[in-house]
């Protein structure tokens, strides 16, 4: 201010020499152009203060704590993926010699069970027509396209019985036993009856025996004659008042029974408490050589109420004495498995065709019952 009130008095001062009227002329103009860029900034000048340039920064300094180093694996090398397989012409496969044929891989065939009944094997006609080439004609591309599948081995085969027995089946006769028995801790005697009848197709046997304490008891068993020995068809069993029979329905392969008892499976060679004695005796006799001393001989045996399994064990030679007199023979023994099984024994005589001239049969309380043979003739 003081300099523009100066300049003015200069102005004024038109006294002066000339050369200080030129000093004051540009002194002047400086002073305009001073106030016209004073005019230009006022417009800044008299806006409100700008806060974000006017507040006052405070800084200060972080230090940065650089993360901890991990040791960290090399990745792994990449593996070369293996070259695929050229894929050879049809018309030109790969020669054997540049890269030999998988050997086949095959399983030896199970062996046959022993063929008795005279059948011809059968045969798969498909694997006769197409034989099957050798593996080192198979083209290579099958090999590595196609995975071989599994093979597995084939299922044992369920046990089929022959479809014929070395059977001899006794012929017709007569035997009659003295009977000898303990129940209640009493003991009594009686007379027997065994009438067995075949004509080579159908059989009919009946035992029969009566006492004094037990009363009177029929078993009977009809029945076919077949390669396989007895079939029966029908088993009964009457003591006193009770009259009890089994029949074997083959069409159903079934066992019914009166006693409205549930059914039974019809297992093959079933026989009835009778005709398994008979039984026994037609195939020991068909081939004596084959059952020796500790040979066990297990049958389905069918009773009055249900059906069970029996095994009967050779016991070897022993000579008995009879009312008949002494007579060799060959002991049979099926012991007990069960709590209620009874103990049967047999001797079967090799000069009657293997028939029973003595049996025993032993009760699980103790009490049992003992024949004797004691005459034959024909019927």
């Amino acid at each position: 201010m003081q300099r523009t009130r100066s300049a003015a008095e200069g102005l004024q001062d038109t006294t002066k020499p000339r050369g200080d009227r030129r000093a004051l002329g540009f002194l002047a103009l400086g002073v305009v152009v001073a106030h016209l860029a004073l005019l230009q900034n006022l417009p800044d000048a008299l806006a409100p203060p700008d806060p974000l340039k006017t507040r006052a920064f405070t800084t200060r300094s972080i230090v940065l704590q650089p993360p901890p180093v991990m040791a960290v694996a090399p990745p792994p090398e990449p593996v070369a993926a293996p070259a695929p397989r050229p894929r050879p012409r049809p018309s030109k496969p790969r020669p054997p010699a540049a890269e030999p044929a998988p050997e086949p891989l095959t399983l030896a065939p199970p062996e046959p069970a022993p063929d008795i009944t005279g059948a011809e094997p059968t045969v798969d006609a498909t694997a006769q027509a197409e034989p099957a080439e050798p593996a080192a004609s198979q083209p290579q591309e099958l090999a590595a396209i196609d995975p071989q599948p599994a093979i597995q081995a084939p299922p044992p085969a369920e046990p089929t019985p022959p479809a014929t027995l070395a059977l001899a089946i006794p012929g017709s006769m007569r035997l009659k036993y003295t009977l000898t028995g303990e129940a209640k801790k009493q003991t009594y005697h009686a007379m027997g009856e065994f009438l067995w009848l075949q004509d080579g197709k159908t059989y009919d046997a009946r035992l029969e025996y009566s006492a004094f304490l037990i009363g009177s008891r029929v078993r009977t068993s009809t029945g076919q004659i077949t390669g396989r020995g007895l079939a029966p068809d029908r088993f009964s069993d009457k003591w006193r008042k009770r009259d009890l029979a089994a029949h074997f329905e083959r069409d159903k392969n079934q066992v019914s029974f009166s006693a409205n008892t549930p059914v039974a499976p019809l297992l093959p060679d079933a026989q009835d408490q009778l005709s398994v004695l008979l039984q026994l005796a037609s195939m020991v006799a068909g081939d004596p050589g084959r059952y020796g001393p500790g040979t066990t001989l297990t049958l389905p045996v069918v009773g009055p109420r249900d059906a069970d399994t029996w095994a009967f064990t050779l016991q070897g030679e022993e000579r008995i004495y009879l009312p008949l007199g002494e007579m060799p023979t060959i002991k049979l023994t099926r012991n007990p498995r069960k709590e209620f099984d009874q103990k049967v024994e047999a001797w079967l005589a090799p000069s009657l065709a293997y028939m029973p001239v003595q049996l025993r049969i032993t009760q699980p309380n103790g009490d049992f019952v003992e024949q004797q043979l004691r005459a034959v003739d024909t019927p």
